[in-house]
């Protein structure tokens, strides 16, 4: 290649990755999208019904309508970090990372593919999980174009932040760590089901400290016009946070950290 040419975008190689990890959730349909359909019915059932029917609007919104938001986004963070995560530690255990480093595919290009299935996934996980709710309870997306930023987003982000742990895990256990000591606790008690608003002092000061708050109240303001922090806030952190997540993707590359020893 003469010197100065920039390579080539390798579609293909993007294309068997992506198309890689797009088949192993078809071969596992039930735990991708029945499992999360009956969780999130499950969810309907018990919040929606048990517990709204005795605390009555939220914010001017009906209980069972006002957590949808939250439902989204707790299975959009714990899949697209699982999904990432998976997929690329399963090489890294299997040894068959080598094969795919050594393709004339770049690190960006790998990413793509990687992260590219994870959030795909995750984005239709969220919208099968917006039309099972849609039949529990009636419901009214105020800017979808909003919320479908949110969407991508958010599961891109997540996705990039689940690579980075399966890059880090050097096991199983500390593949699951934390997502579920960290990212899952942090999801309740990031206004999912409830707004801070509701907190009494000081915990609803506290509660701007966890970086989930903003996340689930840019996305439920999308649905609602209604929201706990300012939207625009919303917006930045999580921009941020996917900066941040690229920046430690690209050290990864970089150095090889945990993918070529």
């Amino acid at each position: 290649m003469p010197k100065g040419d920039v390579p080539a975008f390798n579609a293909h190689g993007v294309w068997a990755i992506y198309r890689f990890e797009m088949a192993r959730s078809l071969r596992t349909i039930v735990q991708s999208l029945v499992t999360p359909v009956l969780t999130t019915s499950l969810y309907f059932v018990v919040f929606g019904a048990a517990i709204g029917g005795r605390m009555g609007e939220v914010d001017g919104v009906s209980y069972g309508a006002f957590i949808v938001p939250g439902l989204i986004m707790l299975s959009l963070f714990t899949e697209s970090i699982f999904n990432a995560s998976f997929g690329i530690y399963f090489p890294k255990f299997t040894g068959t990372i080598y094969e795919v480093l050594s393709a004339p595919v770049s690190a960006f290009e790998i990413l793509i593919g990687y992260v590219g299935a994870a959030a795909t996934k995750s984005i239709v996980l969220g919208l099968v999980i917006l039309m099972t709710a849609a039949l529990f309870v009636p419901l009214e997306i105020a800017h979808p174009l909003a919320m479908v930023a949110f969407l991508v987003l958010t599961a891109v982000t997540f996705s990039l932040f689940g690579f980075i742990i399966g890059v880090w895990a050097n096991g199983f256990e500390q593949l699951q760590l934390i997502p579920m000591l960290i990212v899952m606790p942090l999801t309740f008690l990031g206004g999912a089901f409830y707004s801070i608003a509701m907190l009494p002092e000081p915990w609803d000061k506290i509660a701007l400290f966890n970086p989930v708050v903003y996340l689930v109240s840019g996305f439920r303001w999308s649905f609602f016009e209604t929201s706990d922090v300012p939207v625009g806030l919303s917006l930045g952190l999580t921009a941020g946070f996917f900066c941040v997540c690229v920046g430690i993707v690209w050290w990864i590359f970089r150095t090889g950290y945990r993918l070529k020893s």
